[in-house]
């Protein structure tokens, strides 16, 4: 284990802005307003807002506080951070997660990044131009299968995967100076490319009707979203989404905050540098996220074409062929901000992903910055690739749930009750407020040890008992009158068991499509075993570096700090 301090942030702008670019991520223009939609627009932003004061505020502030007291004992990584707040030992392993769901996250989430810095290049050569909607999908479609090539480049999608991941890897190797360099850069230049976009499409208005759509407005896709229903509020189908949607915004349940707040001074603003990250993220999801896609397809497509087509790939699949619409020069600058602006949105988050392997692997095995950067970068190769070149086969979406979604819920549920209730709500109150210049509203104290860590609970049951057709009134309803309760195909339980997959084999009779579902159930056992291979390895060296503390340590260095 390493005794010495091993870096610092070089400023307090710098920090916030890492830790902002941590939390605004490619979610935030490219889930934020699928969600919003599909869970009834403005339906939508009051249960937001209400699960980001009661869930995402009060897990910034136990991530922010952990990740500080972990630092003063030279912790910089979720496994020993959490052993470090318990007499048990088993802490640790929960710790896991906060390595296991960075690596598999970037394995994906740089194939996205990839995406947008092909489609700069693509946008900047011309490469849409005069192409009809379904040409553009298709561009897309044949894009992400890698035995295809429209521009001459051989499997152009592993290209730019491994250039995307090159560079990731490269900025890493300069350490938190490299990251607060890249935050610094990527954070405003997101926020100009973001601005000019949803100024346009807040002032498009009905100037893309068209014969087709003669009824098309962008003021109806921002009604649609900010115009608050009330009935949402009965819905726990629009309250689960909307609580899931806080992971995926602010990064809470991944380990990267604690490894960022590892490397703060001991009095530095815990409490403070949260909040401002945080209501960060949150202008750039709600006002910038919420102002370019649906307004400008809304603009020249119709809000109902919007309601029914909604969905992640929108903004590959059609947002080229509407900035084709706004002329020859207005087009490149648009497609180069649009693409732009995700991909700065992606690699801010996609650096703080590398961050917790290297301080692990520095901490506990003495590894530098260079050899901790390239073996991240290697492992989320060796990963990764599997969800580029079979990416049509479900790899990519296996990883995506089992990584991005469910291992999210666990991490956060497990590090509130150790917060709360093993480390104990008063040692963490006090964490939370040395040094403090934030008045904490002390009902906060009460809303982190029994509000946040019930929400977590119901989202986690949530997505194991999900009802048939997502429907839990309905769900309530059936059981109370004993009918049972009918678990969804989407559920944990039956997602394990392939439940869907199966059913559709069975009702397929099409060879080709047998053959295609056949193939789909193999490829997604096998993302789940390497997953759950990288987890066990993960927790091996965990174990050792345990072994290798003790025998390191002496009697009294090794007893684990368990003060406030």
């Amino acid at each position: 284990m390493s005794t010495n301090q091993t870096e610092s942030w070089g400023s307090r702008v710098g920090l916030i802005l890492a830790m902002a670019g941590n939390a605004v991520g490619l979610g935030n223009f490219l889930r934020f307003p699928v969600q919003a939609v599909n869970n009834g627009g403005g339906a939508f932003i009051i249960p937001y807002l209400v699960c980001f004061l009661l869930m995402g505020i009060p897990l910034l502030w136990i991530e922010w506080s952990m990740g500080r007291f972990g630092g003063r004992s030279n912790n910089h990584s979720t496994p020993f951070i959490l052993d470090s707040m318990s007499k048990k030992a088993f802490w640790k392993y929960f710790g896991v997660f906060g390595i296991f769901t960075n690596i598999a996250v970037a394995s994906y989430y740089c194939y996205i990044e990839s995406w947008t810095m092909s489609y700069v290049w693509h946008s900047l050569i011309g490469t849409f131009d005069g192409m009809t909607q379904v040409q553009v999908a298709d561009f897309f479609s044949k894009y992400v299968d890698i035995d295809k090539s429209l521009t001459g480049i051989p499997y152009e999608a592993v290209v730019f995967y491994v250039l995307c991941l090159l560079l990731n890897t490269y900025i890493l190797s300069r350490g938190l100076a490299g990251v607060e360099k890249a935050a610094k850069i990527g954070i405003p230049m997101l926020l100009i490319f973001g601005g000019f976009l949803a100024f346009r499409g807040l002032t498009l208005g009905t100037s893309g009707a068209s014969a087709e759509v003669p009824g098309a407005s962008a003021w109806d896709g921002l009604n649609f979203l900010w115009t608050p229903q009330y009935s949402s509020l009965s819905d726990p189908k629009v309250w689960l989404a909307a609580a899931g949607q806080i992971f995926f915004t602010l990064s809470v349940g991944m380990g990267t905050i604690h490894c960022y707040a590892a490397y703060v001074k001991s009095k530095d603003d815990v409490a403070l540098n949260a909040v401002s990250a945080g209501f960060t993220n949150e202008f750039v999801e709600v006002v910038l996220g919420s102002s370019i896609v649906i307004p400008i397809a809304a603009g020249y497509l119709g809000l109902d074409w919007v309601k029914e087509n909604a969905g992640f790939g929108m903004a590959f699949q059609t947002m080229p062929f509407l900035f084709e619409k706004w002329g020859p020069i207005l087009s490149v600058v648009a497609g180069v901000m649009w693409f732009g602006l995700l991909f700065f949105a992606g690699i801010t988050s996609s650096l703080a992903m590398g961050t917790p392997w290297m301080g692990f692997m520095r901490d506990e095995f003495g590894w530098g910055r260079l050899k901790g950067a390239w073996s991240f970068g290697g492992i989320v190769l060796l990963l990764g690739l599997p969800t580029v070149i079979f990416f049509e086969h479900g790899v990519f979406d296996e990883y995506d749930y089992w990584a991005g979604t469910v291992s999210l819920v666990v991490f956060a549920l497990a590090e509130s009750i150790l917060f709360a209730w093993i480390f104990g709500i008063d040692k963490g109150w006090r964490e939370l407020l040395s040094g403090s210049d934030l008045q904490v509203p002390t009902v906060y104290k009460f809303i982190i040890k029994y509000i946040t860590p019930l929400m977590l609970l119901l989202v986690f049951l949530g997505a194991l008992f999900t009802p048939i057709g997502n429907d839990w009134t309905g769900a309530f309803q059936s059981i109370f009158s004993g009918g049972g309760w009918t678990l969804d195909n989407a559920s944990i339980f039956k997602t394990i068991a392939n439940s869907g997959l199966h059913q559709q084999l069975a009702a397929a009779t099409d060879p080709a499509e047998v053959v295609r579902l056949k193939d789909r159930l193999f490829y997604t056992n096998f993302a789940r075993i390497l997953l759950c291979l990288t987890f066990f390895a993960l927790a091996l060296l965990v174990y050792l570096a345990s072994v290798r503390r003790m025998r390191t340590s002496t009697p009294s260095a090794g007893l684990r700090n368990t003060n406030p």
